[in-house]
């Protein structure tokens, strides 16, 4: 393989080294991502949907190949797959914008112990009045992509509430859980979110030990 390539779908084979060099912790994680992916109170395919935004945020070009194959044998359509990547999109997008309330609190020597409270997230409109036309741009995208099309409300906020656990955001994580909630999500629905999230974050580390056996080869 020439040594510049560092992705190749053809090594994706070498799991199958990984997990003969460590095969109790392999099996357990595909026990975890097996059930995960399950249909419960998600199906498949809404399941598939959080995991190829996911795995977008997460930037696995493994993931992606393997998650769009799944989705697509659950049929979901172009137009979906296109709207859950979205979604991972202004989420990840989202979490650096929310963020900006914790510049402005170091940037004014505000130095509170306490680095995460709502009440921060006052300060995007001090934030929206510096960036102003910028920021409002960014409004008017999340506010198109959150709104209903090929998938609901609900999905939208579920695949929203995923992401934002990928991403670390306590902000979006606040907001979302919330819009799934008055979306009708339940919390069952919400936990089986958090799980296809976490096992693709997992996930995403497993695939990325492909890379680190090509290195160590090289």
């Amino acid at each position: 393989m020439n040594q510049d390539v560092l992705y190749t779908k053809s090594s994706i084979g070498r799991l199958e080294e990984l997990k003969s060099l460590a095969p109790e912790s392999y099996d357990a994680f595909m026990k975890v991502n097996n059930k995960a992916l399950a249909s419960e109170t998600l199906t498949a395919k809404q399941k598939e949907l959080i995991a190829v935004a996911v795995a977008h945020t997460t930037g696995c070009a493994y993931c992606i190949e393997l998650h769009i194959a799944n989705v697509k044998e659950q049929e979901a359509s172009k137009e979906e797959v296109a709207e859950a990547i979205m979604v991972a999109s202004a989420l990840k997008a989202g979490s650096a914008l929310a963020h900006s309330v914790n510049a402005l609190n170091a940037f004014d020597g505000k130095g509170q112990d306490e680095l995460y409270k709502g009440a921060y997230f006052e300060r995007l409109r001090e934030f929206a009045e510096i960036n102003g036309e910028t920021t409002q741009a960014f409004m008017d995208f999340d506010k198109q992509v959150m709104s209903e099309g090929h998938l609901t409300v609900k999905e939208k906020e579920l695949i929203a509430v995923a992401v934002a656990h990928t991403t670390g955001c306590a902000y979006c994580i606040n907001i979302h859980t919330k819009g799934a909630k008055k979306a009708e999500a339940t919390f069952k629905e919400i936990s089986e979110a958090i799980m296809v999230a976490t096992t693709l974050k997992a996930g995403s580390a497993l695939a990325h030990g492909i890379n680190a056996l090509n290195a160590y080869d090289r």
